[in-house]
């Protein structure tokens, strides 16, 4: 039997955890989404990392900026409670690509807090109603991984911004700079800077404003895989394929466990005041395989 669910794996660390044993004690099959790492997108930034092109990982940032669901959403109310909030909601996305991409992580140290005390929603059919906010809505920290690495991350429901949902990724290596496609997609593009790309850019008088165009520099790498485009269950997919082989799938419980412990680190350090030591441990699923024909995945 298996159990295929929504993200992210629980609303707490506690019902994850009784989650977890449940799945053990009925040697249950469990995972869920996001499933979008498995896209062309992600997993060709994964090829660009594993195959050393920015040589060693050292550091990321992430974010996610807009000003709330209320504003589009036919039923908000539960984004501002109890598991809700910007980083329970689309920090899954961003802290999945970023274990897939970089590894098991060893510590959050962060600071949230709500800026508002109420909501008042703007779409229908709840237009005019207001919601009473629990969760908090603006949490920025850093994640610590086990290979050295720090990601920096920030979602928040609070801003005013050009981009009702904008999203930033970027992964920092010792030989290069690679922008991440919004890992809430399947697709692109992913684009990399290397050092002779910096000297080429400075080297062009055309380059020498000081205006520099947006993403001067980078070279957008071909994706190299397939499921570029919106391919929800995905995940559910895999699963299915394991189930007949026997081999291991990707979007599983394990990743889902490290990843709730990861999103959930980020109130209890700000309500701590300290660094958040995660004992949950992870190693990184298998990179997706191309198939001569769409839509057959890898034994």
């Amino acid at each position: 039997m298996c159990l295929y669910a929504e993200k992210p794996l629980a609303a707490d660390m506690e019902e994850g955890t009784k989650l977890m044993a449940l799945a053990k004690e009925k040697n249950l099959l469990m995972g869920g989404a996001p499933d979008t790492f498995m896209g062309a997108g992600i997993q060709t930034a994964r090829k660009v990392i594993d195959d050393g092109l920015i040589g060693d990982v050292i550091g990321a940032t992430c974010a996610m900026i807009q000003h709330g669901p209320e504003t589009w959403h036919p039923d908000p109310d539960f984004l501002y409670k109890r598991g809700g909030g910007p980083m329970m909601d689309m920090g899954p996305y961003y802290v999945t690509a970023l274990v897939q991409l970089i590894g098991e992580a060893v510590g959050v140290t962060a600071v949230t807090k709500k800026s508002f005390k109420e909501r008042l929603i703007t779409s229908e059919p709840h237009y005019g109603q207001k919601i009473d906010v629990e969760a908090d809505t603006y949490l920025t920290g850093n994640i610590t991984f086990a290979n050295g690495a720090i990601a920096q991350v920030f979602t928040t429901f609070d801003v005013y911004y050009p981009s009702q949902n904008y999203a930033r990724f970027e992964i920092y290596g010792t030989k290069g700079t690679m922008i991440v496609p919004d890992p809430n997609t399947f697709g692109g593009p992913v684009l990399l800077m290397r050092p002779e790309d910096v000297e080429a850019m400075h080297s062009d008088p055309g380059l020498r404003t000081g205006n520099l165009p947006a993403y001067a520099g980078y070279k957008e790498i071909p994706l190299l895989f397939d499921y570029n485009v919106n391919s929800r269950a995905l995940g559910l997919s895999d699963m299915c394929k394991a189930l007949r082989t026997g081999r291991d799938f990707r979007a599983n419980c394990q990743q889902q466990y490290h990843v709730l412990e990861i999103l959930t680190s980020f109130e209890k350090s700000s309500r701590e005041g300290k660094f958040i030591p995660l004992t949950t441990h992870y190693t990184r699923t298998a990179p997706m395989k191309n198939n001569p024909m769409h839509g057959i995945l890898d034994d």
